[in-house]
Formats: structure tokens, C-alpha cells, sequence
């Protein structure tokens, strides 16, 4: 029987782009551009600049001597040479900063400025750079100077690339020892914090303790100040004039005792909202096939309770020991002399002028946010639904004894919370501390202090808005494109990592990458270095990717079909963007405005290297001040941001319940 005829091969149907398609890939690779170049060409820079070392090349610079009458020339002589027969300066020695000198002094034992004897200097190779005075030369003619105007000669230093500075970083013990400093931190903090949140998202899900509400707002306050607060706090509580001093039995509140206090309390509601929200989808069905095979409480909370969340209580960890490991304002003002990689990046760019040292640290502190941030990403992955659709919600019985006791712990949770805040505002009203106790608004006199006056509170609202206009625009437009477009799944798959990337960049490390990228004058966008609009980039990457999950989070309940009935009606996505998406997502929009604004009002490490005298801003100001010991207008400053953020977001939420109310009418039936 003869197989019948099959058809050729045609080719592979591939759907034509229509016009929206064209511009919504327009878009995404705009916003994407931006965050290459708001991301990946600084980190790129700063990992390059971490290669770089500098010296000097003895070898590159040749000098003359004249008689005492400074018309006979002696033969010509290399600098090298010269240190070889003194014997003067060793390769370590010879290396150096980006700032480096030398004086050429050093290679003349006999020298004196009163001398008749002229001096010549050439370079001999094209990259031989020396200071006359102030005025930078790299010749490689002879130039002749009096021994009065050579004694201000001072050589330059050379750049190649190597591993030096690593190796130098590694070999110095002092250095070194800050890495498990910084680990030793962050891990005590973690456990303590998600402990300490554990029990309190316990109380408020599986107890019927009273004041529940109020509990919430206490717990959710330290997002609100910036982390140096709580340090300042510490000091007041148990410094060296603490009024509770006596209570730590001689230890010392500056170092770790105090590091890991206020770590706790700057990372407890970022723990508290990840394991709250894994306690309260629990399914009320296996609590009761507990009790009916004669589980003990113990037991059912070992085998269904902690298992049910162990996922969030992960996330949590690695939340935690990133902020904290990350940090810089809290360490900085009650850290001591106890060094962690934060305040190492600090001291070699701002106490030292070792940019290429810090760059070194900064690559050293990626590594463990990058771990913990990979490490929680495929924990996420593994994470399966707990609530199905024959789920029931788990709801709390009555118990007067196990009632009491929640309610104990999140009061004494509360006084701890509301007790920082508390002293810092105490601090903040009395005229001089421990001597003068009356109360004053003296401290609120910034303008009279270091840090920027008024102008830095003001500078810092500034910032706030545009980033909250500005980030959230870019945030969801970016999260929509990738959302709905159809195919071009390489093009989302890059998107998406550079969306995720900024949560594992430390804030100093990203500062610090801004500085190598946009302070080159060779940059294009060197203009909006020192300026507002370098801050708002910079803050706006730096909480990039939690507004992006957001934004994803309420795009993906909208049914995917609008878009296909859109486009048979032939309206332009824009059309539908504008009058469907906006309003549905109304709701998550208002929630990463309003997170962005806190942000940006509290934010010390992204900042702490980019504001210029004309864009100093409130969080900055509360560490110059306490730098330059106004640690009572420094509290001050910190309770005007808690003010504000608290005004933000009391504002938001009658601004959300209005606007809400008319836009989301729908989905009331």
C-alpha cells in the first residue's frame, strides 16, 4: 500500500509585533537601560577600580645635578638608581594611594635649599607624572628648576591592575578581623531578632490577646527613624552618663553589647512582617487533626506550627543578617572602636582617601548580602501553597493563661520599642544633659549646629517626594511592561535580574560605585554628580526591587485577558494601562509611594557619600552631628524624621481610604 503524500515543511509560524508591542519593548528597555546604567556600569566600575593599585616607578624619572656654580651638568641618573645606592625606600614603601607623594628630596642626602646647585628632571617614559607645587607635569624634556623651587618637587604615583590590594587587605590583620567581626554581629542579631519577632507575630496570630492594633503600630515604628536613633538612644540609656549604666554590671554599651541592642530593634518589624504573614495562612484543618489524635501543644507546635513557617522564618533570617550586616549609621555612632566592613568602607574613603581600599571592602561585604540573598531566593522557590481552596483560616480560641502570657511578651516588646523612641525624644527636650534636665527647644536650633541647619531637614523632603513620584512611576511602569508582554523572554528574563539585583547591593557599596562612575569626568552624566538629582537615582535603585515585587504581586491578579480584548476592540494599551491597570492597582501604587518616601527619609548608607554642601540631608545630619558630639540636636533631627514619616503615613492612610473608596468600588458586592 503506497504511504500517502506528506506535505513539505513550511516555515516555523512566528506572530508579527503590532505597534503596542513595539512600545511596550520601547519601555522596558529604556527603564532597563537606566538601571545599567543606575546599576550595573557603577558596580562594574567599582569592582575595576578594586584591581587597581598604584606606586611609585623609580625606573620612569631621571635627574641632573649641576656644580655650585649651575653651568657644569653632572651625568644623568634615574631616581631608581639613586634609591638602589641609598637604600631608602623598599617596594612596600613605594606603594601607595591615588594621592601619594614623594619628594624628591629624599634621593639627595646633601640637599639644602640655600644651595646655588640646579637641579634637572625629565621623565623617560610618557606616563611619568610629578607635582611642582601645586601644578601637575609629565614631560620627558628636562626641566630645570633652583634647589629652593625643587624641594617643592613631589613624584606621582603610577597606575597597573593586580591582585595587590586584595592581598593587602587580607594580610592586615586589622582589616581582616572586621570580617569576622561583621559575621559575629549578624548572626547573634538574626537569632535574637527572629526569636524576638517569632513570639511577638505569635501573640498577634494565635492568641485573642487584647490590643492587638495597638501592638502593630508599636512594632511597625522603628521602620520610621533612621538605625542611627536607637544608638543614640543607647548611649542616653547605658553610656558612659547613661541613667541606666548600672544595669550592664561594667560592661560597656559602645561595641558589640550595643551593635547587636540596636540592630534588634531597627530589624525587628522586617522580621515581624515576613513571619507574621507566614503564621496567618495557616489552615485551621491541622490544628484540629492534632488535638483529635491527643497532640500535646508542644507537640502540635514542634510538628505543624514551625514546619508551616518555616519558610518565612528563613526569609526572615536572611533579611535580618543582611540589614544588619549592611549597616552603617548604627555601628558608626555606638560601634566604638569595634570595626565592621560597613565602617571600614567608611574610614578608607572618607577618614583615608583610599578609594581603591574601599572598593576592596565593598566587594568583600557583596559577598555575604549576595549569599543571603541567593540562599533565600531558592528557599522562596521551594516554597509551596499552604492555603488551598477547602482551607480554613486558622482562628485563635480563648485561653486566659496563654493570653496573659502573649500579652506579657508584646508589652515587654513594646516598652523596649516605644522606650527607644521615647529617650531619643526625651533627649531631644532637655536643654543639656545629665546637669540641666529642663526641658528646652534649644536642640531643635539646627542652624546653629553642624549638619546642614534646616536646609538638610528640607533637602531630605525634597528627596522624599521626587523619589516617591519619580520611583514609583519607574517602579510599576517597568513591572507592567515586563508583566504583560507577550514572548521576548529573553529580553524579561535580563530585566527581571536587573529588577532583583539592587535588594543584594549594599547602600555604602552602591554610594561608592556612584563615586568611581559619575564623578569621572569622561562620564556623560558627570553633571548630576553633587546634586539632587544623583541622590534620587541612587535612592530610587537602592529600594528598586521591593516596589518591584510589589507592583508584579498586584499585576499578576489581573486576568491576562484584558489585554486580548483591549486589542480586539482596537484601544492602545495605553488606553487600558491608564483606565484599568491604574485603578485596580491603585492599592499596591500607594503602598510603594509611601514605602519609598520613609525610605528616602531614612536612608544613611545609600546617601552618606553623594550629598554636597547644597543637598545635605536629615539622616546625614543626624550622623554629622553626633560626629561632632550635638548628640542631643542629633536626636532632635531623628525625631523630626519619625514625625514626618508618621505624618506620611497617617496621610496616606486617609488619602488611601478616599481614593480607594472611589476606585475600588468594584470589588464590593
Amino acid at each position: 500500500m503506497a504511504e500517502a503524500p506528506s506535505l513539505p515543511a513550511g516555515r516555523a509560524i512566528r506572530l508579527r509585533i503590532d505597534s503596542d508591542g513595539w512600545i511596550k519593548r520601547a519601555f522596558m528597555g529604556v527603564i532597563a537601560l537606566y538601571l545599567m546604567v543606575a546599576l550595573a556600569l557603577p558596580l562594574y566600575a567599582m569592582l575595576s577600580k578594586s584591581f587597581v593599585t598604584y606606586s611609585f616607578d623609580l625606573a620612569r624619572y631621571e635627574f641632573q645635578v649641576s656644580d655650585e656654580s649651575g653651568t657644569v651638568w653632572g651625568e644623568p641618573v634615574s631616581a631608581a638608581a639613586l634609591n638602589a645606592q641609598l637604600g631608602k625606600f623598599s617596594d612596600a614603601d613605594l606603594a601607595s594611594s591615588t594621592d601619594g607623594r614623594l619628594s624628591v628630596t629624599d634621593f639627595f642626602p646633601d640637599f639644602s635649599f640655600r644651595s646655588p646647585v640646579k637641579y634637572r628632571i625629565r621623565g623617560v617614559a610618557d606616563n611619568a607624572p610629578y607635582l611642582v607645587g601645586l601644578d601637575l607635569r609629565n614631560s620627558t624634556e628636562w626641566q630645570e628648576f633652583d634647589s629652593n623651587t625643587f624641594r617643592r618637587i613631589n613624584l606621582r604615583p603610577v597606575a597597573s591592575t593586580g591582585l595587590q590590594n586584595y592581598t593587602e587587605y587580607f594580610s592586615n590583620p586589622v582589616l581582616f578581623s572586621s570580617i569576622e567581626n561583621s559575621l559575629y554581629i549578624a548572626t547573634i542579631s538574626t537569632v535574637l531578632t527572629v526569636i524576638f519577632a517569632f513570639g511577638f507575630a505569635y501573640a498577634i496570630n494565635r492568641s485573642c490577646m487584647p490590643f492587638k492594633g495597638a501592638f502593630r503600630l508599636i512594632a511597625m515604628m522603628p521602620i520610621l527613624v533612621p538605625s542611627l536613633l536607637p544608638g543614640i538612644a543607647l548611649i542616653y540609656m547605658f553610656g558612659n552618663q547613661g541613667f541606666l549604666k548600672g544595669i550592664l554590671f561594667g560592661q560597656s554599651i559602645y561595641g558589640p553589647l550595643g551593635i547587636v541592642i540596636g540592630s534588634v530593634f531597627f530589624t525587628f518589624p522586617h522580621a515581624l512582617i515576613i513571619i507574621s504573614t507566614a503564621l496567618s495562612i495557616s489552615d485551621q484543618r491541622q490544628y484540629e487533626a492534632a488535638e483529635s489524635l491527643r497532640a500535646s501543644k508542644w507537640r502540635t507546635f514542634w510538628t505543624v506550627t514551625i514546619p508551616g513557617a518555616r519558610y518565612g522564618l528563613i526569609s526572615a533570617a536572611f533579611v535580618t543578617f543582611t540589614l544588619v550586616i549592611t549597616d552603617f549609621g548604627l555601628p558608626k555612632v555606638i560601634g566604638g572602636q569595634y570595626n565592621v566592613l560597613a565602617i571600614d568602607i567608611y574610614k578608607q574613603v572618607i577618614g583615608q582617601q583610599n578609594f581603591e581600599m574601599g572598593a576592596v571592602v565593598s566587594v568583600v561585604l557583596l559577598i555575604p548580602a549576595i549569599v543571603a540573598f541567593v540562599v533565600d531566593r531558592q528557599v522562596q522557590k521551594k516554597q509551596v501553597s499552604l492555603l488551598s481552596a477547602r482551607s480554613v483560616p486558622y482562628e485563635p480560641k480563648p485561653n486566659r493563661r496563654f493570653d496573659m502570657a502573649m500579652l506579657a511578651w508584646c508589652a515587654a516588646m513594646g516598652v523596649f520599642i516605644a522606650g527607644i523612641i521615647g529617650v531619643c525624644q526625651f533627649a531631644a527636650l532637655i536643654n543639656y544633659w545629665p546637669y540641666d534636665l529642663s526641658f528646652s527647644l534649644r536642640n531643635y536650633d539646627f542652624n546653629k549646629m553642624d549638619g546642614g541647619g534646616w536646609g538638610a531637614y528640607w533637602n531630605s523632603l525634597e528627596l522624599a517626594a521626587l523619589t516617591a513620584v519619580i520611583g514609583t512611576a519607574i517602579i510599576f511602569t517597568g513591572a507592567y511592561m515586563v508583566e504583560k508582554i507577550d514572548g521576548f523572554k529573553t529580553g524579561r528574563a535580563v530585566f527581571q535580574f536587573l529588577a532583583m539585583l539592587p535588594m543584594a547591593i549594599p547602600g555604602m557599596v552602591l554610594g561608592l560605585a556612584y563615586i568611581f562612575f559619575f564623578n569621572n569626568p569622561a562620564n556623560p552624566l558627570n553633571g548630576i554628580y553633587g546634586t539632587m538629582a544623583i541622590l534620587v537615582v541612587s535612592t530610587v535603585t537602592h529600594f528598586y526591587t521591593v516596589g518591584h515585587l510589589t507592583a508584579l504581586t498586584a499585576l499578576k491578579q489581573i486576568d491576562a485577558e484584558f489585554e486580548p480584548v483591549a486589542a480586539s476592540l482596537r484601544q492602545p494599551f495605553w488606553r487600558l494601562f491608564a483606565r484599568v491597570t491604574v485603578p485596580v492597582c491603585l492599592p499596591a501604587i500607594l503602598d510603594i509611594s509611601i514605602y519609598m518616601f520613609v525610605n528616602a527619609m531614612t536612608t544613611v548608607s545609600a546617601v552618606v557619600f553623594l550629598y554636597s554642601t547644597h543637598t545635605a540631608l536629615a539622616s546625614v545630619a543626624v550622623l554629622n552631628m553626633d560626629d561632632a558630639g550635638d548628640i542631643a540636636p542629633a536626636a532632635a533631627m531623628g525625631m523630626m524624621i519619625f514625625y514626618t514619616n508618621a505624618t506620611a503615613r497617617v496621610l496616606h492612610a486617609f488619602a488611601s481610604r478616599s481614593i480607594l473608596r472611589r476606585t475600588q468600588a468594584w470589588r464590593v458586592r
